[in-house]
């Protein structure tokens, strides 16, 4: 691909995601809406509950937490970019009242899209927005060299009010990424497999990235179809879903997995058809990223692609900062 339309996209991307982060901070005032380990029928507490919050790593676009508490309770954790001209910790029932609200809006706003469907056996905030128990959370799709404040309070699930003391950190994310892997990605029959591999040659599995396929035939641009064109418009489209972290990009950790389904064409991937994928660190910007080019053939294709063989791969962004 010409060299400039490569810088292009990036800064075009680079852009588009400056102008996106101010839409961010919503995002990341209720990032505790994710997979809970709670058990709905569990006992719980509120009184003389503590929580213990330990910050274990800290990069430029995610930070690692672990959460427990010393009684079983339900409790909220949530991230957000910090202000200095507000101090939570010195109106601390003002902020976790606001905190718990903007929870409960996400909640019920996630609610109704499952009604929408059809999907009426939901479950309730407290198993699906809080947590119980010991948990590990990733933040991610943070901003590199920004301050955030990470916070932790507990929650009683019968009157959807918050008890005791704000637990609360700030934590500055660092200017780039302090994680060095690059991607390795496996074909075989309807399932590929996606390996982050770090510079020993060992699954790194924290590390959080994105990835998604398409069938060719879907990517054209102005109803003719190149490979330059088809790469382009592939980017494009990419770095919109990406950006945006709309509800169909999932970030992962980790060896993925998964059966596909051939994306706008077919029930599962067509024999003979031509697919991209795209597979992309996702530390505060695109890091490594990479799209690789294959044909299905059939339940005995099986391919091994690594980042160094060049026959297999389209493009390569090594860095959109």
């Amino acid at each position: 691909m010409n060299k400039s339309i490569l810088q292009r996209s990036g800064l075009t991307a680079k852009r588009s995601y400056m102008r996106l982060f101010a839409g961010l901070t919503a995002l990341c005032a209720v990032s505790a809406l994710a997979l809970s380990s709670c058990n709905p029928e569990a006992k719980w507490e509120t009184k003389d509950v503590e929580i213990q919050m330990n910050i274990s790593t800290v990069s430029a676009g995610y930070i690692e937490c672990s959460f427990s508490t010393n009684k079983e309770a339900y409790y909220l954790i949530a991230i957000e970019p910090a202000r200095d001209d507000y101090n939570p910790m010195e109106h601390q029932k003002q902020f976790m009242m606001l905190a718990l609200d903007s929870a409960n809006v996400a909640y019920l706003a996630w609610r109704n899209k499952l009604l929408q469907r059809g999907e009426f056996n939901v479950a309730p905030f407290s198993s699906h927005a809080l947590q119980y128990g010991s948990v590990n959370h990733f933040f991610t799709g943070l901003w590199w060299d920004t301050d955030y404040w990470i916070y932790a309070f507990v929650v009683n699930p019968e009157t959807m009010k918050p008890e005791g003391k704000l637990y609360l950190e700030r934590v500055t994310t660092t200017s780039e990424s302090i994680i060095d892997v690059h991607f390795d990605y496996r074909v075989k029959g309807r399932w590929d497999y996606i390996y982050p591999v770090d510079t020993n040659g060992n699954i790194f599995a924290r590390f959080p990235y994105i990835a998604t396929t398409r069938d060719s035939l879907t990517l054209v641009e102005d109803s003719l179809y190149t490979e330059e064109a088809a790469v382009t418009y592939f980017w494009f489209w990419c770095a919109e879903r990406f950006l945006n972290l709309t509800d169909d990009v999932d970030i992962h950790y980790g060896v993925h997995a998964v059966e596909n389904y051939g994306i706008q064409s077919s029930e599962y991937w067509e024999e003979g058809h031509t697919y991209y994928t795209i597979i992309s660190g996702y530390d505060g910007s695109f890091k490594q990223a990479t799209v690789y080019k294959f044909v299905w053939t059939g339940d005995s294709c099986n391919f091994y692609f690594h980042d160094t063989d060049s026959a297999n791969i389209v493009n390569k962004y090594i860095d959109w900062e």
